[in-house]
C-alpha cells in the first residue's frame, strides 16, 4: 500500500523498517529536531534520522493543525497512515486523509494505560503483562476501536528499556500482519471495553528521585520503570547516584530511623518493609557500570543516609 509513516523515538525504528520492506512508504512525519547534549545543537530524532537513510523525504511540522500543513499531508495520497509513538495530536482533516485511515501502534494492553509513557507505567504499577495493541485511530486519546493485540509477560527483572525493546520488535510483527488483514478486507474491528481505563501520564523528572518510605517492591519497580530514561536517583553528599537495576531483599520493617539508610558494604538501602540493593548505577558524568565496580572508586559507608 501507499503508505505514509508518523514516528519520533527509538521504540518507532524498527516499526519503519519493517514497513518499508512491504510498502511503499512515500513519507515519514518525525518531531521537529530538538536541542541535545552539552553543546544544546539541533539533533534529529531516531525516526528522522533512520528515514535519511532509507532515502525518505521526512517533514517535521510542530503542528498539524494550520490548514497549509493538513493540505501537504492530503497530497500524499496514502491508502494508510501507521503512527507508532509519534508524539503530536492527529486532527480530524489528517485522520480522515487516507484511504484507510490512520492505525496507531500502542505500546499496552488497551484500555489499559492509553497515552504517553505505557510502559514505564506497567511496570511501575506491578503489571504481570504488557503488549502490543494495533488500533484504529479516532479523536480520542488512544480509544479508538482495536484490530489486534499479543501479549507479553513482565519479568520482575524487567525495566522499561527491557520492555522497550522487546515491545518495539512485536509492534513491527503484529503492524505488518495487520496491514495484510486491511488490505485484504479481513478485519473485525472490537471497541475498547469501559472497564479496565487507565492513563499512562507522561513522566515527569520529578518522580525520578527514589524515596524508600514503601516496600523493597514498590521501590525496585519505581526504578526499574524509570531505567535508563529519566533515570531514577539518590543523592550521597551532594552527588546524584542513578539507580538502573536492583533487586528486593525480604526482610521485616524497618524504624523510621533506619529508612533509606546504607546497611551493609554492598548498598543494600533499608525499605519501610524490606531492602533494595542496587545491581546497575551510573554517576553523573560517567557511564553504567555494576555495583561492585561503582563501590571500589565510591565510598558508601554503612549508616549513610540517603538523600
Amino acid at each position: 500500500m501507499r503508505l505514509v509513516f508518523m514516528g519520533t523515538p527509538d521504540f518507532s525504528v524498527p516499526i519503519l523498517d519493517a514497513l518499508c520492506t512491504n510498502h511503499d512508504v512515500v513519507a515519514v512525519y518525525a518531531q521537529p529536531p530538538r536541542a541535545a547534549g552539552r553543546g544544546q545543537k539541533e539533533r534529529v530524532s531516531p525516526v528522522h534520522a533512520r528515514a535519511n537513510d532509507l532515502g525518505l523525504p521526512v517533514s517535521t511540522p510542530k503542528s498539524l493543525k494550520k490548514t497549509a500543513a493538513q493540505e501537504e499531508f492530503s497530497a500524499h495520497n496514502a491508502d494508510i497512515v501507521v503512527v507508532a509513538a509519534y508524539g503530536l495530536i492527529l486532527p480530524q482533516a489528517v485522520l480522515d486523509a487516507p484511504r484507510f485511515g490512520c492505525i496507531n501502534v500502542h505500546a499496552s494492553l488497551l484500555p489499559r494505560w492509553r497515552g504517553a509513557a505505557p510502559i514505564q507505567r506497567a511496570i511501575m504499577a506491578g503489571d504481570t503483562e504488557t503488549g502490543v495493541t494495533i488500533m484504529q485511530m479516532d479523536a480520542g486519546l488512544d480509544t479508538g476501536s482495536m484490530l489486534m493485540m499479543e501479549k507479553l509477560p513482565i519479568d520482575e527483572s524487567a525495566t522499561a528499556g527491557d520492555l522497550h525493546d522487546g515491545l518495539s520488535v512485536m509492534g513491527a510483527q503484529l503492524i505488518c500482519r495487520a496491514l495484510i488483514d486491511i488490505g485484504a478486507g479481513f478485519t473485525n474491528p472490537r471497541p475498547q471495553p469501559e472497564d479496565g481505563v487507565t492513563y499512562a501520564d507522561k513522566i515527569d523528572k520529578a518522580e525520578a528521585a527514589v524515596t524508600f518510605d514503601t516496600t523493597a517492591s514498590a521501590v525496585v519497580r519505581h526504578i526499574h520503570g524509570l531505567s535508563p530514561f529519566p533515570g531514577a536517583f539518590v543523592d550521597v553528599d551532594g552527588q546524584r547516584i542513578k539507580i538502573l537495576r536492583a533487586e528486593a531483599i525480604n526482610g521485616p520493617s524497618s524504624s523510621r530511623e533506619e529508612v533509606g539508610t546504607v546497611l551493609d558494604d554492598h548498598f543494600t538501602v533499608a525499605c519501610e518493609t524490606g531492602a533494595v540493593r542496587p545491581l546497575r548505577v551510573q554517576r553523573a558524568g560517567k557511564g553504567p557500570v555494576d555495583v561492585a565496580s561503582f563501590l571500589r572508586g565510591f565510598e558508601l559507608r554503612p549508616g549513610t543516609r540517603l538523600g
